[in-house]
């Protein structure tokens, strides 16, 4: 059950966040659909060499974004919460356009530039 999870010691990322992004990408990815179980705390553990600590903290951490449920003596589960997964996509290009704007102004440009730069981006796909 935890195949395709892969921590790396190089990621300057602390551990419990590559676990949660991992998470994430199964589930925006659907590969993890609402419902599915999660390896319970101490399989990840043992599965990633990191302690049940930090397995934890993401899975308290993944609890408090909305994005699992746990159930005490079942284990946690993959959220039923309406388009989870669109909710996950529409979060991560939230990031990516974040980035897109800070860029953007770092380099000097108004608001109103990156919009029609954006606009003439989308309207060249």
């Amino acid at each position: 059950m935890t195949e395709g999870l892969f921590l790396s010691q190089q990621d300057s990322r602390p551990m419990y966040v590559q676990i949660m992004e991992q998470i994430k990408q199964k589930i925006r990815a659907g590969d993890w659909p609402a419902g599915h179980p999660l390896p319970s705390i101490r399989e990840l553990s043992v599965s990633t060499k990191v302690s049940v600590i930090t397995v934890k903290r993401a899975y308290t951490e993944l609890e408090t974004e909305g994005v699992i449920v746990t159930q005490a003596g079942r284990g946690s589960f993959v959220a039923d919460v309406v388009d989870i997964q669109k909710n996950l996509i529409e979060t991560e290009l939230e990031k990516y356009i974040a980035g897109l704007i800070g860029a953007g102004r770092a380099l000097g440009l108004s608001d109103n530039r990156i919009l029609e730069l954006v606009k003439k981006a989308l309207a060249a796909d």
